[in-house]
């Protein structure tokens, strides 16, 4: 039997540490070979204590503490500590099913150059706002061709949520890029994917995952992937996706088009059409998701977040690393 890590990065998640741990302790696989790894940023909610009495309780489960405070940093704590022949990486807000180690290995089997591996997230709903950002999420209007958010492909991808990765990819690839705040795990995949593994999403790997149930923090967490992504072009000299550079011309289409628009009534014209375009494409997207009228107008609301926030943060971003080339401090990463 394969030895497999699960590797946690958490830091004041109270309301929801307990159910992620709770979720591992009950799946089918056997504990002997199992072992979980969290780090923790020096939490202050109580979520530490939860961590130790698992930990008492059953002595797979392990508390290292994150000094840095970082996501990348901690998840390289895990993965160093262990030495297991698959690792997987998991969001302290995620909840995995009874056979997910098992699907994961399932596929590993399939290609001996699958390097990571990734299912279907399915959403938990805490109150109507969690709701609506969820279903956004599940869109491929909201999200492009994120498919482990809209289930719609099962197969090779170019990234994964909460990835199962062998053992052997870490020694030839290196580790999570401590440099990024967020983006670090698109990032290491866009590393696997051009050193020739490949990356496969299976709809039988199945999470569950507590979805932000807030319009305030979900900009910033969107600002703030469109912001590294950037970052991460620049390290690599390349445009990792062609469908990050959507909202980025989003937003540029919003700023430049007004512009244009107070000096040419032609130019009015056209962009009243275009936006009136996205209106009419976003309306029917949220309808899918939702056919309630109460539903379809926040949802679209939603889309118009997610695009707005990632655009702006892609273009601060540009003007940032590529105009005034500027330097990233630690306490600046910190907090962003």
């Amino acid at each position: 039997m394969k030895q497999v890590s699960i590797i946690i990065p958490c830091r004041n998640e109270k309301n929801y540490i307990e159910k992620c741990l709770q979720s591992i302790v009950s799946c089918n696989y056997d504990k002997s070979a199992l072992s979980v790894y969290v780090c923790d940023g020096k939490s202050d909610d109580g979520t530490i204590e939860i961590i130790k009495s698992f930990s008492t309780q059953h002595p797979f489960i392990y508390y290292i503490e994150n000094k840095q405070k970082t996501t990348p940093f901690a998840l390289n704590l895990g993965l160093k500590a262990s030495d297991s022949d698959i690792k997987i990486i998991l969001g302290a807000h995620a909840e995995i099913h009874p056979e997910y180690i098992q699907e994961c290995l399932k596929v590993f089997d399939q290609d001996p150059q699958i390097a990571c591996v990734g299912g279907i997230i399915e959403n938990v709903y805490e109150n109507k706002t969690a709701e609506i950002i969820g279903k956004a999420m599940s869109s491929s209007f909201g999200v492009g061709n994120a498919h482990f958010r809209t289930g719609l492909k099962d197969g090779y991808v170019d990234t994964v949520a909460f990835g199962a990765y062998t053992k052997d990819i870490f020694n030839k690839i290196g580790y999570f890029d401590e440099e990024l705040i967020r983006n670090q795990d698109d990032e290491f995949n866009f590393r696997i994917l051009k050193n020739g593994y490949k990356i496969y999403l299976s709809r039988f790997i199945k999470s569950k995952y507590y979805v932000r149930a807030s319009y305030a923090k979900l900009f910033k967490q969107y600002y703030q992937y469109g912001y590294w992504k950037v970052y991460v072009n620049k390290k690599h000299n390349t445009i990792t996706t062609t469908r990050q550079l959507v909202p980025a011309f989003f937003v540029s289409f919003l700023i430049v088009g007004l512009c244009l628009s107070l000096f040419s009534k032609m130019f009015f014209i056209l962009y009243f059409l275009l936006l009136m375009s996205y209106v009419v494409l976003g309306l029917t997207s949220a309808s899918k998701q939702d056919a309630k009228l109460s539903a379809i107008f926040p949802i679209f609301k939603t889309f118009f977040i997610l695009h707005l926030s990632y655009g702006l943060g892609y273009l601060r971003a540009i003007i940032d690393f590529f105009i005034i080339h500027k330097e990233i401090k630690k306490e600046e990463k910190l907090s962003r």
